[in-house]
């Protein structure tokens, strides 16, 4: 961050802006983190934090009062829970991200990072590696909120001057992922097999994805705050496709152990396969995932481990 400009971390008590928070607390002096009932407060030892609730905008104005970035991490839903109730997600997250970006206006916030979703807007992808140029066809509310907030960040820009990044992130894990939304496969599996419980598998664990280590999330989260260039839109991810029996072979590798599995049927939420491009971030960004897979999930392990989960 330039010197003297002030940063808040929006949705600061899950798992992304957890590990964020440690890492930039200890960069950036004044750093702000809003959210509620952080489960790791250590986390925030080196942050100004301030509890409050994201759909109430006079606690965001009065959180993000005075800050130049605003790092927005808040997601109120899950890609199955969003297609339960699409009004309800419609109106946990994109009504209040209007009125943040409506505060941030008067305000004068200067940029706005926000996390969407690598592993939803796409859709059912045209090509893979999937670029930021291919086709936005989201097949869950998820992924369609997450391309609306997109497209109003762009309006906003063009209307008020207020600049913005977005990181389409793929599937992140690592330290500090609880899955108490019942979002993160990884985080999921590892506790279950470490208590020697079955797993559950939608389909028959063909389905693959883009994983990517949560220190790299936060790497190019440092980047994005900084990019002034015209493109605003860049994919983080690892670049590679792991299936679902893949990190169940890695998962028992780590583990030293044969791990249980429930096969269910498939759902039709579930993109086939999604796999990032990230060349343009690795261009403009300087940006690259440095974390190999069977290391993030050893460090993984060792961090449930040691934090009793």
């Amino acid at each position: 961050m330039p010197n003297g400009q002030l940063c808040i971390v929006l949705g600061a008590s899950g798992f992304i802006g957890s590990r964020l928070c440690e890492v930039m607390g200890a960069k950036i002096p004044n750093l702000k983190a809003f959210g509620r009932n952080p489960l790791y407060p250590s986390a925030f030892s080196r942050c100004r934090w301030i509890e409050g609730d994201f759909s109430d905008i006079n606690q965001v104005a009065h959180a993000i009062a005075g800050c130049d970035t605003v790092i927005h991490l808040v997601n109120a839903t899950t890609p199955a829970s969003a297609n339960l109730n699409r009004v309800m997600d419609l109106e946990a997250n994109v009504v209040s991200t209007l009125n943040l970006l409506d505060v941030c206006v008067s305000s004068g916030v200067k940029k706005i990072v926000f996390i969407s979703s690598g592993g939803t807007v796409y859709g059912v992808p045209s090509v893979v590696p999937t670029p930021e140029t291919a086709d936005n066809d989201p097949i869950t509310a998820y992924g369609v909120s997450k391309l609306i907030i997109e497209k109003y960040l762009f309006l906003y820009r063009h209307l008020y001057g207020l600049d913005y990044t977005i990181l389409r992130v793929a599937n992140p894990y690592g330290p500090y992922q609880t899955n108490k939304k019942n979002q993160g496969v990884i985080a999921a599996f590892l506790r279950r097999a470490i208590h020697g419980e079955p797993i559950d598998v939608w389909g028959d664990g063909s389905v693959v994805r883009d994983y990517i280590f949560i220190d790299d999330v936060v790497s190019a989260i440092e980047l994005a705050i900084l990019n002034g260039t015209d493109k605003k839109i860049f994919n983080i991810g690892s670049g590679r496709g792991l299936s679902i029996n893949e990190i169940i072979l890695t998962l028992e590798n780590v583990l030293g152990k044969k791990i249980e599995i429930n096969y269910m049927p498939r759902r039709n939420m579930d993109v086939p396969v999604s796999v990032l491009d990230i060349a343009q971030a690795a261009e403009v960004l300087k940006w690259t995932p440095k974390v190999e897979f069977s290391q993030g999930i050893q460090d993984t392990f060792e961090w449930v481990k040691s934090s009793g989960l």
